[in-house]
């Protein structure tokens, strides 16, 4: 199976959904709380449904009743939760930039 891509904003979705591994979230859930948009949550969502990591699910529901389209849930998977929490472990964090001065002295 090809390797995950472990980009920051795939970080920040992991990180939503293992705030709460158990608990089943549509994508604008997980993108408030991952701080993202629609745009960039739904791909990586479906990346990770892809790698076995998360299960989804669309909402029985009748969107004329409810006045909305039904959602679509998405949950950790047994495999994934671990899975998730490696990553995490080994993803590049960029540190803070610190800002290069010059030194006094001879160069």
């Amino acid at each position: 199976m090809v390797e995950l891509r472990m980009t920051l904003t795939t970080q920040r979705v992991l990180e939503a959904l293992l705030e709460d591994p158990g608990r089943e979230r549509y994508g604008r859930e997980i993108g408030e709380a991952a701080g993202l948009r629609s745009g960039t949550v739904h791909p990586i969502l479906a990346r990770l449904e892809g790698h076995g990591w998360l299960a989804s699910r669309w909402e029985d529901i009748d969107p004329a009743v409810q006045g909305r389209p039904a959602r679509r849930y998405y949950a950790l998977t047994g495999e994934g939760v671990p899975a998730a929490r490696a990553a995490l472990a080994r993803a590049y964090r960029p540190a803070a930039r610190s800002r290069l001065r010059p030194q006094p002295g001879p160069a």
